[in-house]
Formats: C-alpha cells, structure tokens, sequence
C-alpha cells in the first residue's frame, strides 16, 4: 500500500486468548489477599461474563475476590458494573495499585519458575502468528498497545516469534493518550485493532485522533450487543477480513 498504516493492536482478546491465564493469575492474587476465599480452580461462568467488562488487570483480583462472595447478585454487577467496582474496592478494603502489584508478581513468579506452563495458559487466535509474520516480512509496522504489563506481553510475542516494532503496556498510559503520542511522532496513518469497544469509543471521542481508523474484532472478549449499531468510525473486523490484504480492510 502507499502511506501504509502503523497498526496498532491491543493484546490480549485480539492477539492471544488468555482467558486461562488471566483466572490462573488474578485467583492467586485474590486468594494471597484473602486466603478464607473459596474460589475454584477453572473461572467460573461468572468471570467470563465479566471479562469484556475489565479493562485493566487489578480489575480482575477484584472480580475474583467478588466471585468469592456467595450473595454476589450478578445480573446486577454486569448492569451496573463501575458503580460495583467502587464498592468492591471499598468492601475489600484495597486500592487499584496493591492489586496490580499483587498480580504482576504472581506472574513473574510463575515466569521465573515454569515459564513454559505460564505460557501454555495463552493460545494465540487462529492465524494469527501467520498474519503479523507476513505483516512484519511486507514491511508494513505494526506494534502492540495492552493494559497489560508491557514485559509479560513482550514475553509471549518474543515466545511466538514475533517481533513488533514496539510493546506499550499500562506503564505507557492510557490507550488514548499513547495513541495520541504516536499521532503526533508518525507520519503514517494509524488504524487501532482492539476488542473492547468502550475502549474504541473512548479513542473517538479524543480531540487529535479524529484520523484514526478504529476496528472491533469479532473473536475477542465481547460483552453482548457490542457489534450492534456501531457508532461512525468503528469497523467490525472477521477473522477473514484481518487475514486479507490491508487494502481491503473495512
């Protein structure tokens, strides 16, 4: 393509499915804060229900901890999901920081001891591997934008082969304003991959990244009706369409 696009892809939902992990991780966390919790050893259906939700990682510890609870009233958690998340921060009596703090040393942790069972909690999605190769051997640039801590990213890809030009994790800022850096650093056009569509609304609503093309994947972590009446600006992107040519893109 001439002018070809810096794309830009979140992690985890759109590159790797991590569900697994994400349990594996954030009930270990929960249970080190609170050892009297019961939770089970596979995610329950509750916490992939509220995985399309989450949008930073201590988040998860928390849904955990409130998984633990018997009376949790989960159809109302869904439908009011940030005024529960204050409350739960509250109930437990935690803060965002020692929560993220909690999680990312279980998982270094669990690197620094079995690095190939930690990562064997992650399959990339389907084709995948294949398309960001080919991207990388076409020249065209692409790199990752996560909530993740950006070293665990960074160790999955390098684990797959890949290499993008760049991984921004959490310690980068939010979403909008690293694409805001980015905007203001590159001359390419950049088009924005990701698979949490608050995300995605966020990014259109910020003065300066009026240009940037934004798509919703269909194989990510979904919340129900996320890929109805899509607002101007917001592509759904199938699996069929990320593996063909950029210049047929929606």
């Amino acid at each position: 393509m001439a002018d070809a696009p810096l794309l830009v892809f979140d992690f985890d939902g759109v590159l790797v499915d991590g569900m697994a992990e994400y349990w594996w991780s954030a009930r270990r966390a929960a249970l080190a804060l609170c050892p009297q919790c019961t939770l089970p050893e596979q995610a329950p259906p509750g916490f992939s229900q509220l995985r399309p939700l989450i949008h930073k990682g201590w988040e998860m510890v928390l849904a955990a901890l409130e998984l633990s609870r018997p009376e949790l009233n989960l159809p109302d958690y869904l439908s009011h999901y940030d005024r529960h998340l204050q409350a739960a921060l509250v109930r437990w009596q935690v803060e965002p920081y020692t929560l993220q703090r909690s999680l990312e040393a279980l998982r270094q942790e669990a690197i620094d001891t079995n690095p190939e069972a930690w990562l064997a909690l992650h399959q990339p999605y389907p084709g995948v591997i294949e398309r960001l190769q080919a991207l990388s051997q076409g020249g065209s640039p692409w790199r990752v934008l996560t909530t993740k801590g950006g070293a665990f990213a960074q160790q999955l890809l390098q684990a797959y082969g890949l290499e993008p030009e760049a991984v921004d994790g959490h310690e980068q800022g939010s979403k909008p304003e690293v694409l805001l850096q980015l905007s203001r650093q590159r001359s390419h056009p950049i088009w924005f991959v990701e698979d949490r569509r608050p995300t995605l609304e966020a990014v259109r609503a910020t003065a300066g990244l009026e240009a940037v093309r934004c798509f919703l994947v269909t194989w990510g972590y979904l919340a129900p009706g996320d890929l109805a009446d899509l607002p101007a600006g917001i592509s759904p992107l199938e699996p069929e369409q990320f593996a063909a040519p950029l210049a047929s893109w929606p």
